[in-house]
């Protein structure tokens, strides 16, 4: 079981739903990140503390509550933007690949 700080006296929150729940049934995981957050956190770091990025990208985030019914919804959400991501990394070399074929000629 994965470990989690919290505190006992506040009330915990699913993630994704919002529904109140107690400790006992929260299920505990990393924080949903959305392809949007994660290319806005990127350019801004990027910009503005350049040093910092790896220090951003390759931190251990605290687990945050959920609720068990939102297992099957969280993991689809994940998977939807794991497939956007994708998808924009793919467009970007189609992109860069176009462009050096493009300049050769």
């Amino acid at each position: 079981m994965a470990s989690h700080d919290h505190e006992t006296t506040t009330e915990l929150r699913c993630s994704l739903t919002g529904r109140p729940l107690t400790p006992d049934e929260a299920y505990w995981a990393p924080p949903l990140i959305t392809a949007r957050d994660l290319i806005t956190t990127f350019f801004k770091t990027l910009f503005t503390n350049p040093a910092a990025l790896g220090a951003i990208f390759l931190s251990e985030l605290p687990n945050v509550p959920y609720a068990p019914e939102a297992r099957p919804l969280l993991a689809r959400r994940r998977s939807i933007e794991q497939a956007k991501l994708l998808g924009l990394l793919l467009l970007i070399a189609v992109v860069v690949v176009a462009l050096v074929f493009w300049l050769v000629r």
